[in-house]
């Protein structure tokens, strides 16, 4: 009999998939005793980075017996092992996010709606069209009551309209990548009529490849700004891109019995890009005061990456085979409604911001976009790839130049 109390909150499921997290800290650190032999005798590969210390610490190896320098690596194992631990279960027992103040629907088409930022400013700015990616929920732009990228930009005199793309339901079941630009142009169309005016185009990560799709086909847009936008998938990491798309068969069975491929197998495609990255970002997690800014957060991010939201099986394989398999993108091959998405017929003021410090999308991958769009203008913030949009330096090295620029691009 479950003995917790209606008035707990559940446990959350993350991090997602836990099982993966764990597995690889423990495969990790209890290695360490495998290569232990190696180790002492110098055999035991270094990079150069670490090479004097490695040569170091072999000395003080070789002096130390075999059993007591073997259990000394068990604990020290475990005891990390321990830490992970606790730092996961403080996560999963952390308050709520603490949600901002709610902003008015003004469209609704499916599971698709649209928000009207500039509504909570007293003085509604000019307007801007938000598109978000589709694997993730979009208020990692409006994550707390005082990180929220979309209210930085309304206090910036800018009325953000975001299209809150949300889980596929049953109509969406089948849309591929060809079915949400068109509701992409229908919600602009949408947009267009409440503000009675274009607004300016805003995409982040994939919605910026959305959104270029959507200026390629409409000469209208005033401006269009490009966050983290990959389109040359094959730059900066290659490999990876190969690696992803060859995943594709492996996951078709999937595909077939769900018609979606779900959160815990996207999580599992981004773990594959840095394995030990859930394990250092959830130890140094547990080195934080409890309570601190730093802490909620970290626990609101972590809570919208395990939030995430499953694609549809069409746009699966689109974005895999195409995307990643055939970089047809930057190849000028890939097509939305027949035509190719070709950057050179965009023909309105653009910018891309291409942060340094993105491992999701490579600089090279955005800043590919940015030399196919005619006159595009280049801003490189020392951010990541959700730095940029929710970190403590978003405000001043992403929102004010992009909403300066914004503000000098205004309809004619």
């Amino acid at each position: 009999m479950n003995d917790r109390t209606q008035e707990e909150p559940p446990l959350r499921l993350g991090p997602r998939p836990l099982a993966l997290h764990l597995a690889t800290a423990m495969t990790a650190w209890s290695s360490s005793l495998a290569a232990l032999p190696s180790s002492r005798s110098g055999l035991q590969p270094w990079s150069a980075a670490v090479a004097r210390e490695a040569e170091a610490l072999r000395g003080e190896l070789e002096s130390a017996p075999a059993d007591e320098l073997a259990a000394a690596v068990g604990r020290a194992a475990g005891e990390r092992f321990d830490r992970l631990t606790a730092a996961i279960l403080r996560y999963r027992t952390a308050p709520p996010r603490r949600v901002p103040e709610p902003v008015p629907t003004v469209w609704v088409e499916g599971s698709a709606r649209l928000l009207d930022y500039g509504q909570l400013a007293r003085a509604p700015g000019l307007p801007v069209f938000v598109v978000p990616s589709l694997v993730n929920r979009a208020h990692v732009l409006d994550l707390l009551p005082e990180r929220s990228f979309l209210r930085s930009l309304a206090a910036a005199g800018l009325r953000p309209l975001l299209l809150d793309w949300d889980a596929p339901g049953p109509e969406e079941r089948t849309f591929g990548l060809d079915a949400y630009v068109a509701r992409l142009e229908r919600a602009f169309d949408a947009a267009a009529e409440i503000v009675r005016q274009r607004p300016a185009v805003i995409g982040y990560c994939m919605g910026g490849v959305l959104a270029t799709a959507l200026a390629s086909r409409r000469a209208d847009l005033p401006a269009l700004a490009l966050l983290a936008t990959p389109w040359d998938f094959h730059a900066g990491l290659p490999e990876q891109a190969r690696l992803t798309a060859a995943s594709l068969g492996p996951l078709e069975p999937l595909l077939q019995a769900l018609g979606e491929l779900p959160v815990d197998a996207l999580q599992t495609l981004f773990w594959m890009l840095d394995p030990l990255q859930g394990v250092r970002k959830f130890l140094a997690f547990g080195k934080m005061d409890a309570g601190s800014p730093a802490a909620e957060l970290f626990v609101a991010l972590e809570d919208w990456v395990n939030d995430g939201v499953p694609l549809t099986a069409p746009v699966a394989r689109e974005c895999f085979r195409s995307w990643y398999g055939e970089n047809e993108p930057a190849r000028g091959r890939w097509k939305v409604g027949g035509e190719p998405v070709d950057p050179a017929r965009i023909g309105c003021s653009t910018l891309v911001v291409a942060p340094h410090r993105d491992r999701i999308v490579p600089p090279a991958s955005a800043t590919a976009l940015a030399a196919a769009l005619p006159g595009a203008e280049v801003l490189r913030p020392a951010a990541g790839h959700i730095g940029m949009v929710a970190g403590g330096r978003a405000e001043r090295e992403v929102v004010a130049p992009l909403a300066e620029w914004l503000l000098a691009h205004p309809a004619p």
